[in-house]
């Protein structure tokens, strides 16, 4: 299989401290790729990067043939093309507190890709059937349990259709019954055709939903450990 995330000696400063010291790594559909380490490591810092709200300082990061460049964000139309591409789930899931959960899944769509809306609608009702939460479509976010939220969170990054799925620390809120459920989601994703970038410490959801670990110490890759 390709390639849909390739990234090549990249290196992420902040003054004069490394925070992401000269990482490369390739994740391919079908893949859950976790990328582990102790906090401030800098697991966080390349997913946003990834995103494209981080910028880098040397290296380059491909994404399903959108191409980012050191030294500045992503703008216009290369940030149009890398959001279409690329879905991130953040650590406290940021859904828009002011809109119900169906509507946080449909904007996207609506505002970025002009989809009509009565399509998007029913796209966003169709993710979260699939993800376990239509009955919370209504729902406001903080009438969400945090599972809930999470999956929301899921159906909002994938309206989109994106190729990569990022997701930063998926088990934070979780018990150990949700993320069994999460890991067995994430591989369901991933046998779909998805690649996913998954950012976490917890070991043994790393070990139940990865097919491969990659691991950080300060900012770089630890050789040899898979």
């Amino acid at each position: 299989m390709s390639d849909v995330l390739t990234v090549r000696d990249v290196r992420i400063q902040r003054g004069a401290r490394r925070i992401v010291d000269d990482v490369s790594l390739d994740v391919t559909r079908g893949d859950v790729v976790a990328l582990m380490g102790a906090s401030g490591s800098g697991k966080t810092t390349i997913l946003r990067a990834i995103a494209g709200l981080e910028s880098f300082a040397t290296g380059a990061i491909e994404v399903a043939g959108v191409r980012l460049c050191a030294n500045g964000l992503p703008k216009g139309k290369l940030l149009r093309d890398l959001h279409s591409r690329v879905g991130m789930v953040f650590q406290f899931h940021h859904l828009f507190a002011h809109m119900t959960a169906l509507h946080n899944v449909w904007l996207a769509p609506v505002h970025v890709q002009g989809v009509p809306r009565h399509a998007a609608e029913a796209r966003a009702r169709e993710l979260l059937a699939l993800l376990g939460v239509a009955d919370v479509a209504e729902a406001m976010p903080h009438e969400l349990s945090g599972g809930e939220a999470q999956r929301v969170a899921i159906a909002r990054a994938l309206a989109v259709d994106p190729p990569l799925l990022l997701m930063d620390e998926p088990t934070a809120s979780l018990d150990a019954n949700r993320r069994g459920e999460l890991a067995a989601t994430l591989r369901q994703l991933a046998d779909a055709g998805r690649a996913l970038l998954v950012a976490t410490h917890d070991e043994d959801f790393a070990r139940t939903c990865a097919r491969r670990i990659v691991r950080l110490d300060a900012g770089r890759l630890h050789p040899g450990v898979f």
